[in-house]
């Protein structure tokens, strides 16, 4: 082999330049981003992006979402594939990510967790739920936390349920959690777990039983599973209660009882639920200001898939006065007085919205009820086959069975909620994750607007979706905003099948021209803003995460046109069977210039009112609210505002637009200066010739 030596060349002198002028123009670069203040997006693209587990273990499940440590960003529990050891993921704002703060082994499986202020001391607790394999009772135990952080191992224990898991919801307007189940016996009994912690000795029972104050209607027996709420129903901005009841036929049947505050809860409405009623969620789905039902139905479900056959998505329109409009000139409902014939029938003012209407009403039949059957809202085609849709009802891979919901989220922040769900076929073992933006009929993609009394569509999104397209083992899923940058993003909770983790995040990247508003009311622990521990040697701590079930939102929009729209949000509504709700209310505003003409937070208080009112508040903001106890003075409320990525750009818009303008004006003084020299020139040049 014949081999050749190596000389060295030395390099022409145009490539040397070229390389100094290359390295002085990467060394000006360096120094440009250096000196550049805009940080480097973390995601780029208009898309939904895969962000991985983000810190969580494999073969953990995400149980509830919660502020354990007060620091206003969203944090996750966990339960391990042995179904007994709970974690606690804090996020970490520097990171971007999930770092485990503690854990603790439960001694029985769990099969739920509820994270609230238990105690009412401004601290997030943990209600778990477990049960023995050999016991028919669901065993409680609270886990109170600590002022200094973390949480105490030695639980509080709770009175046992039956299996239909209990609710919290504030039944006395006190503002402490309190429960509402089912106390084993035979015949089992509905029940109030009421709240008598004596907070300032941090001892003694957590709970009593005592008699719910039910009144006007025979109570029923809980169903289990159930998907039973604390909810404004009747647009007061008091929340009610809605019961999913076993009914003797076998078909499932509500109840939904009105707040009367002190006066107790009546029966306004009950009856039979759809035929193969599997689950019910909460929404406004048109907004117009009320709270509607988005009912799933079956014919039934497989036993060892959890796939439903012949399901269908149906929304039962809240029947209630609607808002005034624009054009009339006198208000019949909600405070106003006088009639006109602009006015064809009672309506709510928009500066007053928390007005019950004890005869709203959900009708099962006609134009205020619409069914979607899956088949016309998701056609699935994989390959050269074609595979009939079905969701998934039921999460088999957990004991017992876990009921998978539809989930509700405003995506595209326009303030109609769209759906996320979890679908697959009984010929393949595929699970996968659907995104649906609800849409106006009218478009060649928007699916389910031949349905009779349809008032908008579905349109499944195709494009920039393909972090979920990738996921082929998903068993539930849930909206949460992640690093609170406000955007909905996604998580996927999977099987682990595909090798890729139990849990998947995923960024919602894209760009949306609408607004949005996150509001959190707390449970009024600590009047002053600050809680004051009882070792005072700890610092005091802001309760940022004790949000509690049953607040309610309204507000009053303009859009982009003049048009006024209304909308009703509710938090917290659902707890039970790992509903996986967010504990602050996020709603999309659609495209606005303007503020929100008026936003209603509604409390659980027996006062008056039990709510407060705000005009003008900013957009793409955050809202804390702390109500007061009664006669300890104002309601505290704090706004928070989103430092987006635009910020800096407009400061820099700002002082571009002020340089200029100081340029424009010392250009106009500068020559005005010298017009006025001028002028001053010829006027000392100038003969009197009048004094001559």
């Amino acid at each position: 082999m014949l081999r050749f030596p190596l000389r060295r060349r030395r390099p022409p002198r145009f490539i040397s330049f070229v390389v100094i002028c290359t390295c002085a123009a990467g060394l000006a670069v360096q120094s440009a981003a250096a000196l550049w203040p805009f940080p480097p997006k973390r995601f780029s693209g208009n898309a939904l992006i895969g962000a991985g587990s983000m810190g969580i273990a494999d073969g953990e499940r995400v149980l509830a979402f919660g502020d354990f440590n007060g620091d206003q960003f969203l944090d996750v529990m966990t339960l391990a594939s042995d179904q007994q050891t709970l974690s606690v993921y804090l996020w970490n704002h520097d990171d971007f990510s999930f770092h485990r703060s503690a854990s603790f082994h439960h001694p029985r499986p769990v099969y739920n967790v509820v994270p609230g202020d238990f105690t009412h001391d401004g601290t997030l607790d943990v209600l778990v739920m477990g049960r023995d394999a050999s016991s028919s009772q669901l065993s409680l135990s609270l886990y109170a936390s600590k002022a200094g952080g973390g949480i105490n191992m030695d639980p509080i224990p709770v009175p046992a349920s039956t299996l239909s898991q209990p609710i919290p919801l504030d039944i006395d307007g006190d503002m402490k959690i309190d429960l509402l189940g089912v106390q084993p016996g035979d015949p089992p009994v509905l029940k109030i777990w009421q709240n008598v912690w004596n907070s300032s000795t941090g001892s003694g029972p957590l709970y009593t039983l005592i008699d719910p104050p039910l009144h006007g209607g025979r109570q029923c027996r809980i169903a289990n599973p159930h998907s039973n709420a604390v909810v404004d129903l009747d647009g007061d901005c008091l929340a009610d209660i809605f019961l999913v009841c076993d009914a003797p036929s076998g078909q499932k049947s509500f109840q939904i009882w009105v707040n009367n505050k002190d006066a107790g809860f009546s029966l306004a409405q009950s009856g039979t639920l759809p035929q193969g009623t599997q689950s019910v969620a909460f929404a406004d789905m048109d907004r117009d200001g009320t709270i509607d039902l988005l009912i799933t139905t079956c014919s039934s479900v497989s036993p060892s898939t959890g796939l439903g056959s012949g399901c269908a998505l149906n929304i039962a329109y809240n029947k209630q006065i609607p808002l005034c409009a624009p054009s009339s000139t006198a208000f019949i409902f909600g405070g106003g007085s006088g009639n006109s014939t602009d006015v064809q029938k009672a309506c709510r003012r928009p500066d007053n919205l928390c007005s019950a209407d004890r005869a709203f009403k959900f009708e099962f039949s006609g134009s205020s009820y619409v069914s979607h059957p899956f088949e016309s809202l998701l056609p699935w085609n994989t390959g050269t086959s074609t595979l009939t849709p079905s969701p998934l009802i039921f999460d088999m891979t957990f004991t017992p069975p876990l009921p998978v919901l539809p989930r509700l989220g405003d995506v595209n922040l326009d303030g109609f909620p769209d759906l996320l769900l979890i679908t697959g076929a009984a010929q393949d073992r595929t699970r996968k994750v659907r995104l649906l933006l609800s849409e106006p009929c009218g478009g060649a993609s928007v699916a389910g607007c031949r349905a009779s009394g349809a008032r908008r569509g579905w349109r499944e999104v195709r494009k920039g979706v393909e972090a979920l397209e990738s996921v082929g083992d998903a068993r539930g899923a849930a909206f949460l905003d992640m690093d609170e940058d406000g955007t909905l993003d996604i998580m996927v909770q999977r099987t682990g099948d595909q090798g890729q983790g139990n849990v998947l995040f995923v960024q919602n990247n894209f760009y949306y021209d609408a607004f949005f508003m996150k509001a959190t009311v707390l449970n009024g622990a600590c009047n002053a803003g600050l809680c004051t521990p009882e070792n005072h040697s700890l610092p005091q701590y802001h309760p940022f995460g004790v949000s509690y079930s049953g607040a309610s939102y309204k507000y009053t929009i303009l859009d982009t046109s003049g048009r006024r729209a209304a909308a009703q949000v509710p938090q917290l509504p659902q707890t039970a069977y790992q509903a996986l709700h967010p504990p602050y209310a996020f709603f999309g505003l659609g495209r606005t210039n303007n503020y929100i003409e008026n936003l209603f937070a509604g409390s659980t208080q027996h006062t008056t009112p039990h709510f407060l009112s705000l005009e003008m508040v900013i957009p793409n903001s955050q809202l804390v609210i702390n109500p007061a106890a009664p006669g300890a003075g104002a309601w505290r409320k704090e706004l928070y505002l989103r430092p987006g990525q635009w910020i800096p750009w407009v400061g820099v818009t700002v002082v571009g637009a002020m340089i200029g303008l100081a340029g424009v004006v010392l250009v106009l003084h500068l020559n005005e200066k010298r017009e006025d020299e001028l002028e001053r020139r010829r006027a000392s040049h100038h003969i009197n010739f009048d004094a001559l």
